[in-house]
């Protein structure tokens, strides 16, 4: 029990490595801010580390991704509602890769944050990536696209935040320009999902059958670089 109060002094007070200075305007936030953070066999070392970086759908197939790794890898998630634009996140990225080596790190931004621009969301990338690589220099990194919604089209109380796969396409692309130059690869989980309303659960989120179709695409990227 006395660790805790020292545990989070470090998660509030530490110095950040790979983070520009932080904006002195404080973040826009949802409603619910949550972040999910699962490493399973912390106390084993025989196989290498996999993490999974995203939101609720990244939780949702998870899961999935970890019985297809089974024998092969550790399957970690730190799944977050954060936006890529919030200092929060990188906070917790670094506080994750902080305590364990990762070999494959596969990661995705994208489906939070309809009230910040998507010249935002451009400006806010690299930033990300900077901290997963100062943290993890040893890692092969993977980006994941963003999926589609079912109908095409959301909305929000705040009208300022609306959003739609216009808006997911157009920051699919600004994420795809930014790896093409950082040199990551991307994995498209955007069109498996894009027609496929029998895969979709809710307007955002994935049944069973679109789970399996997104966890076999994903335990596929990962195998390759861990094969590398």
């Amino acid at each position: 029990m006395t660790k805790l109060p020292l545990l989070l002094v470090f998660l509030f007070s530490a110095p950040f490595v790979g983070c520009a200075a932080e904006p002195t305007v404080p973040p826009a936030r949802e409603a619910i801010e949550w972040c999910d953070i699962w490493i399973s066999h912390a106390n084993k070392t025989n196989l290498p580390r996999v993490l999974l970086i995203g939101d609720s759908i990244t939780r949702d197939y998870y899961p999935e991704v970890e019985k297809r790794l089974a024998g092969k890898a550790y399957v970690g998630r730190l799944s977050s509602a954060a936006f890529v634009a919030d200092p929060a996140l990188r906070q917790q990225v670094q506080m994750v890769l902080g305590q364990y080596k990762f070999a494959v790190i596969h990661f995705n931004n994208g489906m939070h944050g309809w009230h910040y621009s998507e010249a935002d969301y451009g400006r806010a990338l690299p930033a990300l990536i900077a901290t997963i690589r100062s943290n993890a220099p040893q890692a092969r990194l993977i980006w994941a696209n963003t999926t589609p919604l079912r109908d095409g089209k959301g909305a929000n109380s705040d009208p300022q935040s609306e959003y739609s796969d216009e808006r997911v396409v157009a920051r699919n692309k600004i994420a795809e320009e930014i790896m093409t130059t950082q040199k990551i690869p991307v994995n498209d989980l955007f069109t498996p999902m894009l027609g496929h309303p029998e895969y979709h659960s809710d307007n955002v989120h994935f049944n069973g059958q679109g789970i399996q179709v997104q966890a076999a695409k994903v335990a596929g990227a990962v195998e390759k670089e861990l094969a590398r």
